[in-house]
């Protein structure tokens, strides 16, 4: 049994408790409160006091794509063309060998632990890799194995056979931390046949799904209109493509994958109807507004989204087009990007976007019934933040001095369960 206490503890399901601790026993918190009562209740329990610091829920990064951390810097030069930045990266991705891809996912993990990440939801072709480096790392998370691009019908019979034998395989190597679910890419990559034979196993087999929904203009312009350069893309390779149109939300409504509640990314040319929709299902939201404002895919509208009741995660997506994996820094910018929005109602308070990054991240992959708060009976996933930057000081409002003045740098401690797997720059796994 151990203590950890500091100058400040937020549950996040309750409020800051100034002088707090947290009592942990084998990988589950079993008591919250006041430093001094922790400590007279567990005389015997090792204890550590960080002092001038917060102790916090793990973050949760609900949208990534590890196996692609070694394109970091390399695509930057592609100006305002998603098709080219796509297609280099395809080609960046197809010169690695596994092990090269490995060995980038195991190091995009351990960037997440030393930003006080403790679960993440990734995304990768190479499922393998995902899974792998979580588990190297300690990390918890849900790995989606991904879609081939497979815009076509006629390709579905076999598409969702390949599919399900990558999954099955995958999902023997899974863990306790480490959960498996199946990512069809986007609407403009899988083919409405294929979106629904993947519903049905999803629904068969209770998979977690998650999938790149309304990111762009451009998949506004293929889904709602039949144009656009994907249309280019479909007839140089031979592909047959109906369009639906209509909204991609709608879309998936109708092939049945919005019922599996899936987690979707991005959501940033939504209509009012089409947060209905995801509100109606029970779906949530992966809200990645850094790599939506590097793209220059515009504003989602965050807020919205927050007040339809939506469950609602921040990703970082893949630092391909981030650049850094720090959940402290997307709150802020998340925050920012929100309240700079044409036409929003309201400003977004720190308070929320830690709320986002936690217990949002945690619902959105629909395991907040073990993380995403400190409460007893939840996993001993936790984020130690030091306060003593002179940057942060002086600390008037401990919710806005993380958003506003903290990022990755001054994390100090991550657990997982209860172990820990980062400190002061050493990883322990």
């Amino acid at each position: 049994m151990k203590i950890l206490s500091a100058d400040y503890v937020l549950p996040i399901s309750a409020e800051p408790i100034t002088d707090g601790a947290v009592a942990i026993e084998g990988g589950e918190i079993i008591a919250v409160g006041k430093r001094d009562e922790i400590i007279l209740q567990y005389p015997d329990a090792g204890h550590e006091n960080f002092g001038k610091a917060a102790i916090l829920p793990g973050f949760v990064n609900c949208h990534s794509h590890l196996e692609i951390t070694a394109s970091r810097g390399a695509l930057d030069d592609v100006e305002h063309d998603f098709r080219s930045w796509l297609l280099r990266l395809n080609d960046l991705r197809s010169a690695m060998s596994d092990a090269e891809i490995e060995a980038a996912a195991i190091a995009g993990a351990n960037e997440g632990a030393r930003a006080g990440v403790t679960c993440f939801g990734d995304i990768g072709r190479c499922g393998k890799a995902g899974l792998e480096a979580l588990k190297k790392v300690g990390l918890r998370g849900v790995v989606f194995q991904e879609t081939e691009f497979s815009p076509d019908d006629r390709t579905a019979d076999d598409e969702i056979q390949r599919l399900a034998d990558k999954f099955f395989e995958l999902r023997e190597t899974a863990t306790d931390l480490v959960e498996v679910g199946l990512s069809p890419h986007s609407p403009y990559t899988v083919s409405q046949r294929l979106f629904e034979k993947i519903a049905e196993f999803a629904a068969m087999e209770n998979i977690n799904i998650s999938i790149h929904a309304a990111e762009s203009a451009e998949e506004r312009a293929l889904v709602m209109d039949d144009s656009g350069f994907f249309i280019e893309v479909y007839k140089k390779f031979g592909f047959e493509w109906n369009s639906p149109r209509c909204s991609s939300v709608e879309f998936l409504e109708r092939t049945g994958i919005l019922q599996t509640k899936p987690l979707l990314a991005h959501c940033v040319t939504v209509s009012d109807s089409d947060i209905e929709l995801i509100r109606a299902s029970g779906s949530s939201i992966a809200h990645c507004p850094k790599s939506n404002a590097k793209f220059g895919h515009g504003y989602a509208p965050f807020e919205k989204f927050l007040d339809s009741g939506i469950a609602v995660g921040l990703g970082s997506d893949s630092v391909a087009s981030n650049n850094v994996c720090d959940l402290l820094e997307e709150s802020r910018f998340a925050a920012l990007a929100a309240r700079n929005r044409p036409g929003n109602k309201r400003f977004i308070s720190p308070k929320e976007m830690l709320e986002t990054a936690t217990l949002g991240g945690a619902k959105a992959l629909r395991l907040d019934d073990r993380i995403g708060t400190l409460e007893p009976g939840k996993q001993a996933d936790i984020a130690v933040v030091s306060l003593t930057n002179i940057a942060q000081q002086p600390v008037n409002e401990i919710h806005a001095a993380l958003v506003f003045a903290s990022n990755a740098r001054d994390v100090v401690i991550t657990l997982v369960a209860g172990e820990e797997i980062y400190r002061d720059g050493t990883f322990w796994k």
